[in-house]
């Protein structure tokens, strides 16, 4: 395990990403300091297909090497940690993190909404608001986006004013992955401060509008196989492809080594 050069926050890399040892009450304090500070810092909750993405797809890892800080989403994550020392005992899973943070009494109070459709950004207003009434939302843009991260149909330097123009503490963005990761790698650099997260699905969760893994299947490594079944279409060439392909990664390392040039610092 790696020390980082500022605060506490502790790495260790898997796969070639160097994923935080944290849990739910230091990674909001952190988040709540960095909020702070006249700068930009971005926040990934990797789950086995964001490390073996970053690992498989040259591009993808370009786009996501911006990001400052990579949280362990998934169970297979933990338990690959906690067999090298990490001792963790519960992942900081996305849609988690996003609820018990704007529960928080302490957290920022300025928040900005990106991504999903009206509706459920309405719904989702209104279920922070019920979280914790002292929570601002400062604004919200719930349009189109592609896989590059580009606004559809509209004009992003407004956006990007916009979201400077009302300063929020966190932006919250929920397009889905790439698209999320491919906006924060566009705009991060233009942005004046505040926390980004890329939190996808903790939108529709959070909103209520799709149902999430039941408690045993998520402490079983298994909520993936839960959203694959709700949304096969969609998920299920995904999660087998990735899967598969961190399986196979793990397996080569352990015999092999990690690549050199995969090698977190």
């Amino acid at each position: 395990m790696s020390t980082s050069n500022t605060s506490n926050l502790v790495t260790q890399s898997l796969l070639g990403t160097p994923l935080l040892v944290t849990d739910y009450s230091q990674l909001i304090a952190e988040c709540n300091r960095w909020a702070a500070l006249p700068r930009v810092t971005a926040v990934e909750f990797a789950n086995t297909q964001i490390v073996t993405m970053r690992r498989a797809e040259a591009s993808f890892r370009e786009i996501t090497d911006g990001y400052d800080y990579f949280v362990p989403d998934g169970m297979p994550l933990i338990w690959c940690l906690n067999v090298r020392g990490a001792r963790m005992p519960d992942r900081v899973y996305g849609p988690t993190f996003m609820r018990e943070c704007l529960q928080s009494p302490v957290s920022p109070r300025k928040h900005y909404l990106l991504g999903g459709s009206e509706e459920l950004g309405e719904r989702l207003r209104k279920v922070i608001h019920a979280w914790n009434p002292a929570n601002q939302i400062v604004g919200s843009f719930h349009g189109h986006f592609t896989l590059e991260g580009s606004l559809k149909g509209g004009n992003e330097a407004d956006l990007i004013e916009e979201i400077n123009r009302t300063a929020p503490d966190y932006i919250w963005v929920g397009l889905g992955t790439p698209k999320q990761q491919a906006w924060i790698h566009r705009n991060k650099a233009k942005l004046n401060r505040g926390v980004i997260f890329g939190v996808g699905f903790g939108f529709d969760v959070n909103a209520g509008m799709k149902p999430d893994a039941p408690a045993w299947m998520q402490r079983n490594g298994l909520t993936w196989l839960f959203r694959m079944v709700t949304e096969p279409r969609r998920l299920a060439g995904r999660y087998l492809r990735y899967n598969s392909l961190f399986i196979f990664y793990l397996l080569r390392d352990a015999v092999l080594g990690t690549p050199r040039w995969r090698r977190s610092a």
